[in-house]
């Protein structure tokens, strides 16, 4: 069985996590995950604290296993889900779109492990000066928000750079992509949009064909302009934004473009308002599962592969 110090570190079975996806990620999500042997991970996005606690007890009876909640550092509630996931004494907070530092040490007192996703070498350094436990180095392949380098470029400078234990995100959808990560000096991986078609993910029907249907070639950034680059498929909504970038359009009014559109279309699956986040890999998804499958398959894939790499050496 492929297990690497990520799981001794956290008290999983694989070294899997599934992505903190806003608005998609809940509690029944991350139970199902952490319950077929990886780490569930509840997404506090932009909602209250009193959201976040209630997935989280939510999960807390749907599974023993560990599980973990993912805090935007940019909401505007992160101060009292800060405050939550201490008081609930999660496993693992993983973090996004901002610095941790103010909030590490009431965590680390809690017990938790804290474990910044990070896009670049500068920030991975800085995380684990301020104590962080590991750190996901997520590529532009993924879906929601990006950065500029790639997964393949990124993984190896970031565990070059570190000590910690590092998990590979961004482009990983198979057992292929997972021992690609173990090569590349990873001991683990972070998977988000194969997690769109798990059974147990609660999403519009719509979204989850979306995403079934996808090709290579499906997905666009968008949002440079305002310095948030967003991955998603390619939609109206999308399209339309796109070209608005480019446009004379205000700041504050593009702001006010997509307000909303990620609801939309994981709620009411709006595929012309809506904003389907996905990640590059999204056309090698083509049939819904329950997690615990998905897992399942991608650790064991990966482990005959790594165990054929020998084949390359004379």
């Amino acid at each position: 069985m492929l297990q690497s110090k990520i799981c001794d570190l956290i008290g999983i079975k694989y070294p899997l996590f599934q992505g903190g996806m806003a608005w998609i990620a809940d509690g029944k999500l991350a139970a199902a995950v952490s319950n077929g042997g990886g780490l569930g991970i509840i997404a506090a996005g932009n909602a209250p604290g009193e959201y976040v606690r209630e997935q989280i007890r939510i999960a807390a009876e749907l599974t023993d296993k560990p599980f973990g909640v993912n805090i935007m550092l940019l909401s505007p509630f992160v101060e009292e889900v800060a405050a939550v996931v201490a008081e609930e004494k999660v496993a693992v907070v993983t973090t996004g779109a901002g610095n941790p530092g103010k909030y590490m040490e009431s965590w680390k007192a809690a017990g938790i492990k804290v474990i910044p996703v990070v896009a670049s070498v500068a920030m991975a350094k800085l995380m684990t000066r301020l104590g962080a436990s590991a750190l996901i180095a997520e590529g532009g392949e993924s879906g929601g928000h990006v950065g500029d380098t790639t997964t393949m470029a990124l993984v190896p400078q970031i565990c070059d750079a570190t000590d910690l234990p590092v998990l590979a995100a961004g482009g990983i959808a198979d057992g292929r992509g997972a021992a690609a990560s173990f090569m590349l000096g990873a001991c683990g991986v972070q998977m988000g949009t194969r997690f769109l078609v798990a059974e147990e993910c609660n999403i519009h029907r719509e979204y989850k064909d979306k995403i079934l249907k996808a090709n290579d070639i499906s997905t666009i950034v968008t949002g440079k302009r305002l310095g948030h680059p967003v991955r998603s498929i390619k939609t109206p909504f999308s399209k339309e934004y796109f070209k608005a970038e480019y446009s004379q359009m205000p700041d504050d009014e593009l702001e006010a473009f997509a307000a909303g559109a990620l609801r939309l279309a994981v709620q009411e699956g709006d595929v012309k308002k809506g904003c389907f986040l996905a990640g590059q890999i999204a056309g090698m998804v083509n049939e819904e599962m329950p997690a615990a499958q998905i897992i399942k398959e991608v650790m064991e894939e990966a482990e005959v592969i790594l165990k054929g790499a020998s084949k390359w050496v004379k």
